[in-house]
């Protein structure tokens, strides 16, 4: 068990320790990572790992200090790539996708005024041709047997129907 005296000398190295070295291990810290607050964390855990150490080697230099910044920079790094990784994959769907998990019923309604809207913003031909497509998952051929029009006018009007709602969403009309 250390003595008063022994623990107020090291509080007063620590101290001086700090004052020489804490500013040039943060502006160090500092290009290791985008936040000011991770560097200063940076540097604090640096710190308490350079401390550890001197209490097995007391001869340590205090320049290892920087070393130990880029270490637990790296180390930081890692720990937040594979967070992100780990995050991803749990939200991810099969395939691979993000999966909203709590839809919000208001937008999604609104969202769904907003399409018919724009929907109903578009000439009828091209309406039931974009809609025989997308969402009816028919091919042109199909759509043309459908409409008893040929394939390449069920193209065209699909073709014209995605630039008027082009045209209609860029306007904001919706």
């Amino acid at each position: 068990m250390k003595s008063r005296m022994e623990r107020t000398a090291n509080n007063g190295e620590w101290e001086e320790l700090w004052e020489e070295y804490g500013p040039k291990l943060l502006l160090f810290a500092r290009q290791q990572t985008e936040h000011a607050s991770e560097a200063e964390d940076i540097v604090q855990e640096a710190f308490v790992r350079y401390w550890r150490a001197r209490q097995k080697q007391p001869e340590l230099s205090p320049t290892l200090l920087f070393t130990m910044v880029k270490r637990v920079s790296i180390d930081n790094a890692r720990k937040a790539r594979s967070r992100w990784q780990r995050e991803i994959a749990c939200y991810a769907g099969e395939d691979g996708e993000p999966v909203a998990w709590f839809a919000d019923p208001v937008e999604e309604k609104e969202r769904q005024q907003q399409l018919e809207a724009a929907l109903r913003s578009i000439p009828p031909e091209q309406r039931e041709v974009l809609v025989l497509k997308i969402w009816g998952g028919l091919t042109f051929e199909q759509i043309g047997e459908t409409l008893s029009i040929s394939p390449n006018t069920a193209a065209s009007r699909y073709r014209y129907a995605l630039n008027q709602l082009r045209n209609v969403i860029t306007a904001g009309v919706i």
